[in-house]
């Protein structure tokens, strides 16, 4: 079978060691390269019983390297080479991979199946340090370009912990289960749950896949990754505690606007200055203006939307520092060549930053304070209790941290609830925006527009103004197919245009 050099090690992501099938094509494929690739010494029959057969374990590997192929032919996935990073009892190695997986990759590398690059380590901590990376063979590739089972065939382990805690240097770390942490999983399962079982997709996409660019770097986010978990950090249960993992979570807000769920039209709530609004509550106040607004700032050669955007920037970074000269710096890695913001000088940031606190003198005990961190596990709550209040209702909600995507019909209650929930947590209801065409942030909501902006997205949707395309109405229709559930008009004829 035909290698290939890995020309770019660093285009990777690590490995899923979850991936899970029982389909029956999957069984077939992994046990031909089973029976036919690992020798008998990588086999092996002696020893104690594993708690995963290794037949099972490449099975894992063999789905891995081909969600990556199907994602990027060139994407790499990073694996530890060292018998200490394969731990069996661990509650984040949930199919409990063994250390038999080194054995198992260098057999298929022998084999040709796969491309491999080794790591490499420098000093501790140097950014030169990576794993070993490896990838699907051509030969592998093309097997896989024949295989007779899908990406929608793969799918997740059952017991995959979903409650992370991680410490300083943001690694995994294991922990003692509470009455909390079981209650905060059965309530996050039950959420993932419903959001795997609903249909959330673009119907003007022809293919699940929307390719984003960050900092230079492009990546494809599929539509498919819609489990959810929850991160701690620091070793410390009051420390961060948010969701992550949906794809929603990964595309830009312009993308998440034209999110369905099962085929309905959605709408994005979110808070007015969270962080800042929270701020405000602890120091006994309410946040009743746009705290970036600084209409008495010196800088007269800076246009107030650019001050604006300088001044909340400053804040947010200020919030999540721990002191002055950090935050600084942080600050100007935050905009791109040629930005205002990538020269200012501390300086001038001193001066913006003396116009922000003779604007909110509430936020001058709370500035380079370490905060964030800490708002985090706070905004988290909130959502926990967004997520559970709609999902003992059934209803779907996909958040990204401090805002809320629902499908149209049920709009104003996610501000009840979203009242509500802020006030159980920080002590009172935390004024909510609603994205809507041509609406500034902190700009009050105008019901009679909003009532108007969801009325034109349902009307667009059942007339079918905008046809959603081919390859989303076969998903709609592979859905309905799999599940029993009938959603959305494209049950039943007549089909939109160009399908007939």
């Amino acid at each position: 079978l035909t290698m290939s050099k890995i020309e770019d090690p660093w285009h990777s992501r690590p490995i899923d060691v979850h991936r899970w099938s029982e389909h029956p094509e999957v069984k077939e494929f992994v046990g031909r390269i089973w029976d036919k690739y690992l020798p008998a010494e990588v086999v092996g029959k002696s020893g104690p019983k594993p708690k995963m057969a290794f037949r099972k374990q490449l099975r894992v590997l063999i789905l891995d390297l081909y969600v990556a192929w199907l994602d990027d032919p060139e994407l790499c996935i990073g694996v530890k080479l060292d018998v200490n990073a394969w731990k069996t009892g661990s509650r984040y190695n949930a199919l409990h991979l063994s250390k038999k997986m080194i054995p198992i990759i260098y057999a298929l590398c022998e084999a040709g199946l796969i491309d491999l690059a080794k790591g490499s380590h420098g000093s501790e901590g140097a950014r030169g340090n990576r794993t070993t990376r490896i990838r699907a063979s051509e030969g592998l590739q093309e097997w896989f370009a024949e295989a007779k089972f899908g990406r929608d065939d793969v799918g997740r382990a059952e017991n995959e912990e979903v409650i992370f805690m991680k410490d300083d240097s943001k690694k995994q770390i294991e922990y003692a289960d509470s009455p909390d942490t079981n209650r905060m999983r059965e309530d996050l399962q039950a959420y993932n749950k419903l959001i795997t079982g609903s249909f959330i997709d673009i119907p003007s996409l022809q293919d699940p896949v929307i390719e984003t660019a960050k900092s230079g770097e492009s990546k494809k986010v599929r539509l498919n990754s819609g489990r959810t978990h929850r991160t701690f950090s620091r070793s410390n249960w009051d420390m961060n505690g948010r969701f992550y993992g949906g794809w929603w979570q990964q595309i830009n807000s312009i993308w998440r606007a034209k999110i369905t769920i099962d085929t309905e039209p959605t709408i994005e709530a979110d808070y007015q200055g969270l962080h800042v609004a929270m701020l405000y509550a602890e120091a006994g106040k309410e946040l009743t203006h746009d705290p970036y607004l600084l209409p008495q700032y010196k800088n007269l050669s800076f246009p107030p939307k650019l001050v604006r955007t300088l001044a909340k920037q400053l804040v947010l970074t200020a919030i999540n520092a721990k002191e002055k000269s950090s935050a600084y710096k942080a600050f100007r890695g935050e905009f791109p060549e040629g930005h205002a913001g990538k020269n200012m000088t501390n300086k001038y940031l001193d001066e913006l930053l003396e116009a922000i606190l003779a604007r909110n003198p509430s936020l001058s005990d709370y500035l380079f304070t370490d905060q964030g961190i800490c708002l985090m596990r706070k905004d988290s709550d909130i959502t926990a209790f967004i997520h559970n209040h709609f999902t003992k209702k059934g209803i779907p909600v996909l958040s990204v941290h401090d805002s809320y995507i629902v499908d149209c019909n049920h709009v104003g209650e996610l501000r009840r609830v979203m009242a509500d929930a802020s006030e159980a947590v920080v002590g009172r209801p935390l004024k909510s925006s609603v994205n809507i065409p041509g609406r500034e942030e902190f700009e009050p909501v105008d019901e009679a527009a909003l009532k108007k902006h969801i009325h034109e997205l349902e009307w667009a949707a059942h007339e079918r103004v905008e046809p959603a395309c081919e390859g989303y109405v076969e998903r709609v229709l592979a859905y309905m197919a799999k599940t029993g559930r009938s959603i959305g008009p494209y049950g039943e004829e007549p089909w939109p245009e160009g399908l007939d």
